[in-house]
């Protein structure tokens, strides 16, 4: 899924996202959050927001992002995520320097997926 992001990034001319581990941790929460917990949103019920997740980790950052997506495999989610607009937003803003990426097999989509970004 990164190859795909870095590769959108490339065709619009930006810096490709460089992997965060840390940020790789959070989202991997999220999407098991979302999982555990039933639910699809930014919003949880455990964790806050993105921002509070990334707070309590420790992580500070000038600006931040998530993406969410649902679905059977990493070639449809990111279709799915790059024919959205605000969510092709975020993979596409110049702000952002860095990626985690959280992929959990479960839940009623087939797979989660979580991206969050940092800038």
């Amino acid at each position: 899924m990164v190859r795909l992001v870095n590769a959108e990034r490339a065709s619009a001319g930006l810096a490709p996202l460089a992997i965060d581990m840390r940020i790789v941790q959070t989202a991997r929460a999220k999407s098991r959050d979302m999982i555990s917990n039933g639910y699809f949103g930014h919003q949880s019920p455990t964790l806050g927001l993105p921002f509070d997740q990334m707070k309590v980790a420790g992580i500070t950052y000038r600006s931040a992002g998530e993406n969410l997506a649902g679905n059977q495999s990493v070639a449809a989610a990111h279709k799915a995520l790059m024919n959205s607009p605000g969510h092709r937003a975020n993979i596409l803003s110049p702000k952002y320097t860095k990626i985690g990426i959280g992929i959990i097999h479960g839940g009623p989509y087939g797979t989660m997926f979580t991206q969050h970004f940092l800038g």
